[in-house]
C-alpha cells in the first residue's frame, strides 16, 4: 500500500486532474445556470404522462458515461432527481422545493446509445413531502438503477 502522503496526493491529482481536463474554470463558470440540466436531459422523450406517473424515453449519449464507458453514476442520479422531481407535477403540485433524499440502487450499467426508460411513480405527494419510485430500465425489461426519491413540496424559501 502506498505511503500516507502518496495516497492523498493520489486523491488530490485523482480530481483535480479529472476537472481540468475539458475546460477552462473560467469556460465553465461562463455557462448559464440551468446548463446543468439541459446538458443531462437534452435528448429525453416524454413517452406516457399520467397522474402520479411519468415514462421517457432516452438514449445514452456518450457525453453521461463515465470512464468505463457506460452511464455513469453520477449522471443516474440526476436523472432520478430531474425526472423525480417532474412527476410531482402530474399530481398538481406547483413547488420547486428541494430534494430530502434519494436512495438508488445500481443493479447494471447502460451504454453508449442505448434505449432506456425512466418511469417515475408518486407514492405519496402531501402538502410538504412527496416520495416517489424512479427507475431506469434497458427495452429488455432489465433494471439498470432502482430509487426512492423523496422531495420537499411545500413554499420556496427565500432564504
Amino acid at each position: 500500500m502506498a505511503s500516507s502522503a502518496a495516497a492523498l496526493e493520489t486523491a488530490r491529482r485523482l480530481l483535480e486532474d479529472a476537472a481540468g481536463e475539458t475546460l477552462p474554470t473560467e469556460q465553465v463558470d461562463a455557462l448559464p445556470s440551468g446548463f446543468y440540466d439541459a446538458f443531462v436531459l437534452c435528448g429525453i422523450r416524454v413517452h406516457v404522462v399520467e397522474p402520479g406517473r411519468l415514462l421517457c424515453h432516452f438514449t445514452v449519449p456518450s457525453r453521461l458515461l463515465n470512464s468505463g464507458n457506460f452511464l455513469h453514476g453520477g449522471a443516474t442520479a440526476s436523472l432520478v432527481d430531474l425526472v423525480g422531481s417532474a412527476v410531482f407535477y402530474t399530481t398538481g403540485a406547483q413547488t420547486r422545493g428541494s430534494p430530502l433524499e434519494m436512495n438508488i440502487s445500481y443493479l447494471d450499467a447502460a451504454f453508449s446509445d442505448e434505449e432506456i426508460d425512466i418511469e417515475a411513480k408518486v407514492l405519496r405527494a402531501g402538502k410538504a413531502v412527496g416520495v416517489a419510485t424512479v427507475e431506469l430500465k434497458k427495452k429488455s425489461g432489465k433494471i439498470i438503477a432502482q430509487a426512492r426519491y423523496s422531495k420537499y413540496l411545500g413554499a420556496s424559501s427565500k432564504l
